[in-house]
């Protein structure tokens, strides 16, 4: 009887499995969420002039279920005090999908650049290898910009490359920033930007569902970074793999989602 039993449900149990194999229901189709919508336990910070770890003004927080950039308790001269805050694992092949949306105020002695500016750095180097007074970390950014004068083009979904080269259009680009063919979003419209990043082959950039923005070949180099320790930045060598963080430099942003989808090699 028992053994008739499973005969019959045995048809049953191989289609089931079947069917969770072809819906993709295995762990590198899912969807990671780095933002947990209630803390930042996962990941580090290290903001210049600070050592690791020390996150100076409370500048990264969670309120509202939202990730918040914040200045509201620095005072003085913003001082070069830009930050990045670290997921702690780092990754190569992935899909990644930030939802982000700009805040005021701005924190009016920062550099006139980083107005409605910010981002996210991906193929980083780990922040623990980052001396106290190193500014920006050796990696590839997604820069997010948003309207400052109605009506004048600022696409968003940028590439620039703190201590980076990459390939565009058949070369290394000597330009640090590449502007993408995004749209201009008002800073309080909340924007989806997506990053699909195969090691060190290609990668591509997607604002709002639109592919904006595609290179290759992201590799240590160039200039912008500064005071980092000599052997991490050994020039030409591919970067196949590193860490994602989040931007801050003076303008305050909001984060409601930061997912991750890990990718076959």
């Amino acid at each position: 009887m028992i053994r008739n039993h499973l005969k019959s449900t045995f048809p049953s149990i191989y289609l089931i499995t079947l069917f969770l194999i072809v819906s993709g229901c295995n762990p590198k189709n899912e969807w990671i969420q780095l933002f947990n919508g209630k803390d930042i336990k996962d990941w580090t910070v290290k903001i210049h002039h600070y050592d690791v770890g020390d996150n100076f003004g409370d500048t990264f927080r969670v309120e509202d279920g939202i990730l918040k950039v914040r200045y509201d308790q620095y005072e003085g001269d913003y001082n070069e005090r830009y930050g990045h805050l670290y997921y702690n694992t780092p990754y190569s092949n992935y899909h990644l999908v930030v939802e982000y949306r700009f805040a005021n105020p701005w924190y009016d002695t920062a550099p006139g650049y980083t107005i409605m500016n910010s981002g996210v750095m991906f193929h980083s180097q780990d922040p623990r290898t980052m001396p106290k007074e190193q500014d920006w970390p050796i990696s590839v950014e997604m820069q997010f910009l948003a309207e400052v004068k109605k009506g004048e083009p600022r696409p968003t979904g940028n590439m620039c490359s703190p201590g980076t080269d990459v390939i565009f259009e058949g070369k290394i680009d000597p330009r640090h920033c590449i502007s993408s063919t995004s749209d201009t979003y008002p800073p309080e419209e909340w924007v989806k930007a997506e990053l699909i990043v195969r090691g060190d082959s290609l990668i591509t950039h997607i604002i709002n569902g639109e592919k904006v923005l595609e290179y290759s070949k992201p590799q240590i180099g160039g200039g912008v970074a500064n005071r980092y320790d000599e052997r991490i930045k050994i020039d030409g060598k591919p970067l196949r793999e590193g860490f994602i963080a989040l931007q801050s430099e003076g303008q305050p942003i909001d984060f409601r989602k930061v997912e991750l989808k890990v990718l076959e090699n």
